[in-house]
């Protein structure tokens, strides 16, 4: 009796010990899970963080340029900043990063990104308050009305024209700091060299440790760029000195090409999210189990065979032990260059590199200057340009991506269906970005300009075509921009310059007489008067830019389509150990060659079609105030054009002759990655 109790005693213990047990694992495994899905939220997190902070910087270009008044050549400069940032250290992190503490490195490096977004922002604390050039003269009457005399007749030429001293003109830009964009190339550049953990380390972390399936959760990501732009379309309304000057006394709206939003706003904004961020990843672990697959995952692995007849394996060597041997730096080291040597042996690779960088220039010199191209060809705001980019064409991006992803794992496609959708992508959204070059509207009329003083067109890029015999009797500046727009549909560069004599109103509300151009214009016009700012464009002109961005819209879509094709073309051609080099040596080299040059030289050849000049607080010229839209159109259109069209027709010749000649077709398909990232 005594042995029987003792035996049901001992089993009641082995079942408490084995429930103990099955409880541990259970909130082990529960633990885990949880730290996975943190990360994979985290990871949505900083890309969300990471693309609006970059997009909010792409939307405030022109803002940056109109502050420190310089050329769109030099906004490159600065804009190119991010990528030499990326430069510097890009290989050694890839690398490096990916044999240590993964997402600390990460939350390093959003900590960096935020710093450098408060020092872009520095400079607007440290300038004065931003002064845009006009040519009015003041003179107050006793009943507190203001006359306004345009037309100095018997002045001599305004101190505008003259070029100051050498010791004054040092002095003016130290009270105006004219250097301090230095603050913003050097927070750019911050920026840029804190982004380089992110996506390399993060996406191999994911791609390592989480399940398959779960790599959909950080599409948010997509979201960023969408929210950066609004931000930089409402931060583009606000005048850059708001709250520190009273609005009434601004003559200028946000349609003026003067005019300067308040670009600093969004980087304390994202410099904060961005800090916000980067917090969880200080608390993550270095490494995780593989999740499990689930059991309608089990049977699609027997795809991921493609991958060992798509990468050329050395079968003598054994595959790599499951257990991670500690390492050191000098074993790290001695490795890099035996690494690279593999990479760059693989010709996949190699046709991946080539693609991306023609890609990327066309692509990153247009989308830095589009909100310019469109706030110059069709009369929108800079705002407005800005809101329409990030309301239409970025989501248009994000479903096409998605569409692509979904069209992928609905027909259960293979690497081959995956490039014939790319081909598919890249020929229709050829097609339409070659439409878009013939729907834009004409340059607006300005008299000295673009059009005669009598109204017939003629383009002149020579200061001396604004004289003219209507103006002759006044001592007018002939650098100064100071649009005026009379009732006959005409633009003057200044009041003088339309040989204005007298005004009425104030501020805002200033309407100008007695202008003797006006009368000289063959032109209907109802009297001689003219009121602040430029004309707008022709009606027409409104139909025209619903049309283009249509078109803009639905290539954005088809293109953004063979984004997920193409992406998966690339993890299938990598080698499992080189997938962190590979992303970040692909990131270097595009970054270095198709990241850095593109605005510069984007932006030379816009400033080649400048009209008219500003000119800055100190002397000198500034930012241009006005383009030839129609040359302007043909620089922009054709070059990118020429860089999609050589880049994505190239790779389709190889590939169908590939389909010909029943060779490998996984090799020449994953060129198309980058031929397909949506116009945005």
């Amino acid at each position: 009796m005594c042995s029987c109790q003792d035996a049901l005693t001992e089993k009641r213990k082995q079942t408490k010990k084995n429930l103990v047990l099955k409880m541990i694992s259970l909130s082990l495994s529960l633990f885990l899970l949880c730290v996975s899905q943190l990360f994979l939220f985290s990871m949505s997190f900083v890309g969300f963080a990471k693309a609006f902070q970059g997009s909010y910087m792409k939307s405030s270009i022109t803002q940056i340029e109109r502050r420190f008044d310089i050329p769109s050549s030099f906004i490159g400069v600065i804009d190119g900043s991010f990528e030499i940032g990326n430069l510097l250290v890009i290989a050694f992190v890839s690398y490096f990063g990916a044999k240590m503490h993964r997402p600390r490195l990460i939350g390093a490096g959003c900590l960096i990104m935020a710093l450098g977004s408060f020092l872009t922002a520095l400079p607007h604390f440290f300038q004065g308050l931003y002064k845009y050039e006009t040519t009015i003269s003041h003179s107050s009457e006793a009943n507190g009305t203001e006359t306004i005399l345009p037309c100095l007749n018997n002045e001599s030429r305004p101190q505008g024209d003259d070029l100051p001293s050498a010791e004054t003109q040092t002095e003016c830009e130290k009270v105006a700091g004219s250097s301090l964009w230095v603050y913003v190339f050097l927070g750019n550049m911050l920026r840029g060299f804190g982004e380089t953990p992110v996506m390399p380390l993060g996406l191999s972390y994911l791609d390592d440790f989480a399940k398959k399936e779960n790599t959909a959760f950080y599409l948010v990501t997509i979201l960023g760029p969408m929210f950066g732009f609004m931000l930089g379309s409402f931060c583009a309304k606000l005048y850059v000195d708001i709250g520190a000057v009273d609005l009434d006394t601004i003559t200028i709206n946000h349609k003026d090409s003067r005019w300067v939003g308040a670009w600093w706003l969004g980087f304390l904004l994202t410099g904060a999210v961005m800090l916000l961020a980067g917090i969880p990843f200080w608390f993550l672990p270095r490494s995780l189990p593989k999740q499990e697959k689930s059991p309608d995952n089990k049977s699609a692995d027997a795809q991921e065979g493609e991958q060992d007849t798509f990468i050329t394996m050395d079968s003598s060597k054994s595959p790599p032990s499951e257990k991670q041997e500690p390492v050191t730096m000098a074993a790290l080291a001695k490795d890099f260059l035996p690494s690279l040597r593999r990479l760059f042996s693989n010709t996949i690779y190699l046709l991946i590199i080539l693609t991306n960088l023609v890609q990327v220039n066309g692509f990153i010199g247009l989308i830095t200057f589009k909100p310019k191209f469109i706030e110059q060809t069709y009369g929108q705001s800079q705002s407005k340009a800005i809101f329409m980019i990030g309301i239409l064409n970025l989501p248009a991006v994000a479903l096409g991506i998605i569409t692509g992803g979904f069209v992928m794992k609905r027909f259960k496609l293979n690497v081959l269906g995956a490039a014939k959708i790319c081909i598919a992508a890249s020929f229709f959204s050829f097609c339409l970005l070659l439409s878009q070059y013939f729907v834009h509207c004409g340059n607006i009329h300005v008299a000295g300009l673009t059009v005669s003083y009598q109204g017939e067109p003629e383009v002149s890029y020579q200061e001396q075509s604004l004289l003219s015999q209507c103006n002759s009797g006044c001592s007018c500046s002939l650098k100064h921009w100071d649009p005026v727009c009379s009732n006959n549909g005409l633009t003057y560069a200044s009041p003088c310059l339309a040989g204005c004599q007298s005004s009425t109103g104030v501020g805002k509300e200033l309407v100008y007489q007695n202008c003797t151009c006006v009368g000289d214009a063959h032109l209907p016009a109802a009297n001689r008067s003219a009121v602040l700012g430029q004309c707008p464009h022709q009606d027409s002109c409104d139909h025209m830019f619903k049309i283009y961005m249509g078109l803009s819209v639905l290539g954005a879509f088809i293109s953004a389509c063979g984004a997920t094709p193409g992406y998966v073309i690339l993890l299938r051609s990598i080698q499992p150990d080189l997938k962190s080099l590979s992303l970040g040596m692909q990131t270097l080299i595009a970054r270095t060659l198709g990241g850095i040059p593109p605005p510069i030289y984007f932006g030379a050849l816009i400033d080649g079609t400048c009209l008219k000049w500003g000119v800055k607080r100190c002397g000198g010229r500034g930012a241009c105030r006005l383009y030839d839209s129609n040359f302007k159109t043909f620089v922009q259109y054709c070059m990118y054009l020429d860089f999609r069209h050589g880049h994505c027709q190239n790779g389709d010749t190889e590939y169908l002759l590939s389909l010909f000649l029943n060779l490998p077709a996984r090799h020449s398909a994953a060129q198309f990655l980058y031929c397909f990232i949506g116009q945005s």
